[in-house]
């Protein structure tokens, strides 16, 4: 996570992972305290390059501080894409993603391409599709918009539970309460 970061994207799928017994949600960022958007201050786990080797998912939560030149954090992200280890990105830090290159062998998504046409690195116009999310092999991207969808896809890449069942678990906050019941019964019984 990086300063000014978007405290309402990674929720829900934190919320998931926390919750399983085989899973723990650790924070890394550059710096030790950083400060959410929504004005939560956050005090990390890590610094970037203490991230543990067999951490199972990396996800790069947006916000408005992604405009960093950071060498560990694009070796961290680097290392992860070719070696075929879970990365998910959202809003802002697709941006980051698209500006170093790291795009370029991915179908993804973002929240405009327009706003990449200036970064060099970024070779991969053709990849782009306008979805909410794009999961392609070991990257999930999103929009800034598609926090559940976002949830949904990042879940289903590392194989959290089934794809029907994922599905269905995200599908309370994306119904909500009454109609999820409706749906499928009540989860808390």
């Amino acid at each position: 996570m990086m300063d000014d970061y978007a405290d309402w994207e990674g929720a829900y799928l934190a919320r998931m992972l926390n919750t399983a017994p085989d899973w723990t949600v650790k924070t890394a960022s550059a710096q030790k305290v950083i400060h959410s958007i929504g004005g939560f201050t956050t005090q990390m786990d890590y610094q970037i390059d203490q991230i543990p080797s067999e951490c199972a998912l990396l996800v790069l939560i947006g916000g408005n501080s992604w405009a960093v030149n950071n060498e560990p954090l694009k070796q961290l992200i680097t290392s992860r894409l070719h070696t075929d280890q879970p990365v998910a990105a959202i809003c802002g830090a697709v941006d980051y993603l698209a500006r170093n290159g790291l795009l370029n062998q991915y179908k993804h998504t973002g929240n405009a391409q327009y706003l990449w046409r200036d970064y060099r690195a970024y070779q991969n116009q053709n990849g782009f599709l306008a979805q909410q999310t794009v999961w392609d092999r070991n990257l999930v991207t999103a929009n800034g918009t598609a926090v559940l969808d976002f949830t949904e896809a990042t879940l289903k890449m590392i194989r959290f539970k089934s794809a029907e069942q994922v599905h269905q678990d995200v599908d309370l906050y994306r119904l909500g309460f009454y109609e999820y019941c409706q749906k499928y019964g009540n989860p808390f019984v």
